[in-house]
């Protein structure tokens, strides 16, 4: 995905063409968006600062995040 290296943090609308690139449909909601960046964290796709970014993107526009999962991404860095 956006393993980048200190250039721009990936962003929703790159997210959402991978999602759709991958899955071959659109996701139906910023719930599914945040659980396939969190899939892509987990997979080691992004890094923690494009993760933390896309979070906070995502929650802006109404996606609930699972609590545990992020309070140990925070914890990480």
């Amino acid at each position: 995905m956006g393993k980048g290296g200190g250039g721009t943090l990936m962003n929703i609308h790159e997210l959402r063409l991978k999602f759709l690139q991958l899955k071959d449909y659109s996701p139906e909601s910023v719930n599914e968006l945040l659980d396939f960046a969190k899939k892509a964290y987990i997979h080691n796709e992004i890094t923690i600062n494009e993760y933390r970014n896309l979070i906070r993107e995502l929650e802006a526009q109404g996606a609930v995040a699972d609590c545990s999962f992020t309070a140990a991404a925070n914890l990480q860095n």
